[in-house]
């Protein structure tokens, strides 16, 4: 019985993009955010700002989350969702980098890495050659 289950699941899932790191990001704050919705819950009860306001703000973001992460699995548009993710990622791993800093060229637009704690510097752009000064 359940090896038909699963056979019918992968049948339905078969063409469809599946999860990836920013479903996983998206389930996460769902999870994070509902918990804080619970606690504020259990100590704001009487606060009509708390049950009128921020109470259904915050489930509103939690089903929205939700939401976007079950229609992303179950998308058939790959190349979007990949892009998505490959955005989400480089997002992401500027936010942990702890040693760099990243700087835009004012010419060309190019995302250009520079070390931290460096003083002031002087950057040239790989692409365009423009040099600017900026501080780390």
């Amino acid at each position: 019985m359940f090896r038909r289950i699963g056979a019918a699941i992968r049948r339905f899932m078969y063409g469809r993009y599946g999860s990836d790191e920013l479903n996983l990001a998206l389930l996460i704050t769902a999870v994070i955010v509902s918990l804080l919705n619970t606690l504020l819950s259990l100590f704001l009860h009487n606060s009509r700002i708390f049950s009128y306001v921020i109470y259904p703000l915050l489930h509103l973001l939690v089903m929205a989350s939700i939401l976007l992460c079950m229609c992303r699995a179950l998308s058939r548009n790959i190349y979007k969702r990949r892009q998505e993710n490959k955005r989400f990622r480089f997002f992401w791993s500027r936010l942990t980098d702890r040693h760099n800093r990243y700087f835009r060229c004012p010419k060309c637009k190019q995302m250009v890495r520079v070390p931290k704690k460096r003083g002031k510097i002087n950057i040239r752009c790989p692409k365009c050659g423009e040099k600017f000064i900026r501080k780390t």
